[in-house]
Parts: C-alpha cells; structure tokens; sequence
C-alpha cells in the first residue's frame, strides 16, 4: 500500500511542471513536452527585448535627456560629435545601466530560492542575515569614530574609499554566512534554520543601532546615506568584479534548479528520491550569499525586488519549474530594476531617489496584485 502512494505521488509530481518521476531525478522532458513549453520559452525571449528596450531608455533619461537614436550610434560606434553626451553615457549611464540588470537579477534569484527552500512566500535573500552582516560591516567601517576609517577619511580617500566599503560589507556578509552554513550542518529543519537566521539578522540590526546610539551626526547621515542604496557608485573595475560574482551565483543557482524541483513537493520526498537535501540547503545557501552579499557591497541593501518578482514571474509563467523560473526571474529582476532606476532618475529633473525607496513603491502594488489575483500563494510551494 505506501508503494501505492507513493507512485501516484510520483505520477502527479511528473504531470505538474515537470519535476522528475521516482527513480528519475534528473529531469528528462518526453518529446510530447516541448509543444506546450513553447509559450514559456516566448515569454523568456520577449523578457529578453524589454531588458535590451528599458536599458537603452535608462542610458536616455535622466537629468539631461539624450535622443534614444543619438544613443544607439554612440553604443554602436562608440563616438559621437557630441562629446558631452558621449562622456555621460559612457563613465556615468552605461555603468549604472548593468549595474541595475545585474542588481535585479541577483536579487530576483537570490528570493526565488529562499522561498522555494523554506517553503515561504515571504522569504527574500536577506532572510538569513547575509544583507544585515554586510551592513555591519559597512556600519563598523564608517562610524568608526576618531580613527582613520571615519566617513570624513573615506571621502577623502575616492576610489579607494569605494572598495574600502565594498570590502568591509564582504567582510561582514561572509562573516555572517560562515555562521549560518555552520548552523545549517547542526540543523536538519529548513524552518529552524529560516529562524535562527532571523534572529542572526536581527542581532547584528541591533549591534548597528547601538552603534549608532553614540555615533556623530554626521557619521549617522553617511551611514544612513548608504542604506538607501544606490547604483550610480560602481566603476568600471568594481562592475567587472560583481559581474564575475553575480554570474557564479546564477550558475550555482542554475545547477540546483532540478533539486528545487524535487524540493517543491517536500523534504521528505525530495529525500527518498535520493535527493541530499543537506548539500542543496548549503548549495542554495552559498549561492544567495554571493548573489546578495556582493549586490549589498557594491550598491547597498536594496529591498522588495527579491520578494516581489519571484511571485510576478510565476504568475506570469504558470509555472513551478525553477529551469524556466530562475532565467525568468533573473530578466523580470533586471526589467523591474531598471524601471525603477529611470522613476528614481526623475528624468528632466537634477534630483535622483533613493532606489530603495522606488523599489518598495512599485514592488509593493505589485505583491499585492500577485495576491489579488491568485488567491491562494501556498499552491506555488505544493
């Protein structure tokens, strides 16, 4: 009789997106499939086109509008008789502008696993703390009072300055997943984990509130500065290097995406398929790191895009299936990125949002539609 069970659990688990039959953990779609996974594939390359269309208005709008034509021939030729422009989309725009894709990316991807792992639809990629230990390690670095590394030395320093702080947030986000992957090898219970990674979060929110409690003024206004978050602050060389993190954090993320599959229907089962969910929980754990910890160094905490487009895209695509949620995530996190930057830009205007504060004001409407709409989230986690 469980064999019963557990082969008509088996048979439903391979007729609902796609995730593997017992004995098959590699997924391996039949011949018969593909017709009615065109749709997803479309959907996937239409995302694509908008990423490439709202990038080019990116490098367009903004406090001097340059025609989307001019725009096109400087990245085409790169020269232009205008050099102005062309300076303006060159060190300032086109370094904004992939620093945006690969934000909304990172971010989107990073809170699609969280969620699939601890089963939540709350869950985001700074659920375990990687983002608050990153900024303690900024919160160290810039109200460090009374010794060389206080903002007034930061500034001073320039470029410098920049992967000053960029190190001390990958020094404290590091720090905090060292902790957590320790953890994750006592813990067996996804939930306990998501728990004890809370209250990591929480401590280090508070040893930054202290922290705080005696700093200066004007070091509370630096740090706080930072905390809206911004992607106008990355150079050439430092988009090298979160470029080269954020793609190992997707590829890690793709590797696992037949497991989350498995993942969906319970650990339990995911287990007696011969699933090893310790390797995936540190799997998923590492991956969301690097893709949180390094966005939160370079442009700051951003928040709700980790939240709010996992559940969009799986709205979109009617699917459960991370092969096509994560690629559909990473192009909907950079579509919905971008949009905020050019809101954030104010374009014709010299004054530039906070890109937190957008980020929360559209991804916010949008979960709530989500809601709306389905009714029922918990089915995206069965």
């Amino acid at each position: 009789m469980p064999d019963l069970v557990q082969e008509q659990i088996s048979e439903k688990a391979s007729k609902q997106d796609n995730v593997a039959p017992k004995g098959h953990p590699n997924l391996v779609l039949p011949n018969d499939e593909w017709p009615r996974l065109a749709p997803k594939f479309s959907l996937i390359a239409s995302l694509g086109l908008a990423v490439a269309m709202f990038f080019v208005f990116d490098l367009a709008l903004g406090s001097v509008k340059i025609p989307i034509g001019d725009v096109v021939n400087i990245l085409w030729h790169n020269e232009h008789e205008n050099i102005a422009w062309q300076k303006i989309i060159e060190y300032i725009r086109l370094p904004k502008g992939f620093t945006a894709i690969l934000a909304g990316a990172a971010l989107s991807v990073g809170g699609l696993q969280m969620q699939t792992l601890f089963r939540n639809p709350l869950a985001g990629p700074s659920v375990l703390g990687i983002t608050a230990g990153a900024s303690l390690g900024v919160a160290i670095v810039m109200l460090a009072s009374g010794v060389a590394t206080n903002a007034f030395a930061i500034k001073q320093l320039g470029i410098s300055g920049s992967w000053l702080i960029v190190l001390a947030s990958t020094m404290g986000s590091a720090l905090v997943l060292l902790i957590i992957l320790g953890i994750s090898m006592q813990i067996k219970d996804n939930i306990v984990l998501l728990i004890v990674g809370i209250m990591v979060g929480n401590v280090t929110i508070s040893l930054i509130s202290v922290w705080q409690y005696f700093s200066s003024p004007e070091e509370i206004q630096d740090y706080l500065i930072w905390t809206f978050g911004s992607l106008g602050g990355v150079i050439e060389d430092q988009l090298l290097l979160l470029s080269i993190v954020v793609i190992s954090g997707l590829f890690l993320s793709m590797i696992a995406s037949k497991s989350l599959n498995v993942m969906l229907l319970g650990e339990n089962y995911a287990k007696s398929m011969g699933l090893s969910t310790s390797y995936l929980r540190i799997t998923v754990i590492l991956a969301t790191s690097l893709l949180a910890g390094s966005v939160t160094g370079f442009c700051g905490p951003i928040g709700f895009i980790g939240i709010a487009v996992p559940h969009l895209t799986r709205s979109l695509l009617n699917t459960s299936d991370h092969r096509f949620l994560i690629p559909s995530s990473a192009l909907m996190g950079a579509l919905l990125m971008l949009i905020c930057d050019i809101i954030a830009q104010l374009p014709g205007s010299q004054t530039t949002l906070p890109i937190n504060a957008v980020t929360a004001l559209v991804g916010s409407p949008i979960v709530i539609w989500v809601i709306m709409k389905n009714r029922n989230l918990k089915a995206s986690f069965s």
